[in-house]
Parts: C-alpha cells; structure tokens; sequence
C-alpha cells in the first residue's frame, strides 16, 4: 500500500461515525466522527452503542475481523476494535458499516493508553488475537501478555475478568503460561493445539486473515483462556 493511499484512509476513519482515536498519551480526549473531539470514558454503552449490553474488546484487532465475527455471532453484546494501525482500522470499520453491525466500534490508540479511554470494570472481557510476539528479549515489555500490559487490563475488567489469547507463536504462548504462573492468574483453558481435538472454545472457529495463512503453512494454533487475580488495593501494595 502507497503512502498516499494510507493517508487517504486515516482521513476517511475520521469521516465514519465507528471510528474514535487519540495519540495523546494520558488524555481521555477521542477524535470522533468528523473529527469531533469527546471523552467516551464512562459512556461506551450510553454514548455509542445506546445499550447496556457488556463490552468485550479484541486487542491488536488488525482488520477486525474477530470483532465482526463474534458481532454478528451475538447482537446482544458490544464489541471494539483496538489498534494503532489506521489502514487495518479503515478495513475493519468500513467492513462493519457495509454489514449495518451497530454492536461494533473501532479505538485507534496505543494498547498502553487504554486506561485513559475506559472506566474501571467498563469492559467484560478481552481477546487477543495473533499479536506480533516480539520475540527479542530486549522487548518484553511490548509483549502484550506481559505483567505491565496485564496491569493495564486489570484496570478495565471487573474482579476474575477473562482475557483470551489465540496465538500460532510458541514462544509467546510460553511466555504467557509463565506470566500467568509468576503473577498468580488462573488459567481456566490451556490448549497448545486448538485443532487437535474439538475446539475447546466455541467462538475458536472464526478465522482471521493470519490465522488461515497460518494454518496453510500448517503451522499450530494455541489457545489460553484466564483470569486476572483480583487487582491489589494501596494498602495490600
């Protein structure tokens, strides 16, 4: 993709009503539509989705295409995309109006400011799906399963709230059991090939762009569902 073309698709984010974005860190302030600027912080379901119906977020959305998949697998729950790539964000927003998916919202921001944009407990649960691993040791900490990043999402859910992690990465899929070990989570689901049996999620069967390169160079999916032990109070610190 030409510059040219990318810039002309982070204009047009700006111009659909799903789109919200910031690249201010420690702001709450959003560019909506139009470039509108607002604070959604609090306001997802009363603002946006005009519902009470739980959010749940996909982390590194890319296309969005797991949003859109569980979208329109369940019309009564609310879905966003987040990500900070806005040529992926344009496909997955315009993908969502053409398929008239009101239950789905794209957040174009970095994964670390999302705090800024949600009140506590504001989101049900979190998947993570095929994120860059990062594999060198000198980036550990932009591994998004790393206790800086679980921090951050502790934040967001409610008390055990779940996060799911699909992923064709071995070492990443390590790295995670052994954060969760070391930081005291609960695994619930632990599957280092999710296609060697039945499916040990339901929702495991909507196929990303990745994940069906992946499988054509046959390469494992794995898959840990867990929990996030309750977030520790001042006094505990």
């Amino acid at each position: 993709m030409t510059r040219r073309n990318k810039l002309l698709k982070f204009t047009e984010n700006l111009t659909f009503p799903n789109v919200f974005e910031s690249f201010t860190y420690g702001s709450s302030v959003l560019k909506g539509y139009e470039g509108v600027e607002t604070t959604m912080t609090g306001k997802w379901q009363e603002s946006f989705f005009k519902n009470n119906n739980p959010i749940t977020l996909e982390l590194a959305c890319g296309r969005g295409e797991y949003c859109l998949g569980l979208a329109e697998r369940y019309p009564d729950r609310n879905f966003i995309g987040v990500d900070v790539k806005g040529a992926r964000i344009w496909r997955g927003a315009k993908n969502a109006m053409e398929s008239q998916l009101s239950n789905v919202a794209f957040l174009r921001t970095k994964i670390e400011s999302l705090a800024s944009f949600f009140e506590a407990q504001e989101i049900e649960d979190i998947w993570i799906t095929f994120p860059d691993p990062f594999l060198k040791d000198s980036k550990y900490n932009r591994r998004l399963t790393s206790p800086n990043f679980l921090k951050v999402y502790q934040q967001l859910l409610p008390t055990n709230g779940v996060i799911n992690l699909k992923t064709d990465s071995e070492p990443f899929y390590l790295h995670t059991k052994e954060v969760i070990a070391e930081e005291g989570h609960q695994t619930i689901i632990d599957c280092g090939d999710i296609y060697a049996e039945d499916l040990p999620h339901p929702d495991l069967d909507i196929l990303t762009f990745y994940e069906r390169m992946h499988l054509k160079d046959n390469r494992t999916i794995r898959f840990i569902q867990f929990q996030l032990k309750p977030q520790a109070s001042n006094e505990e610190e």
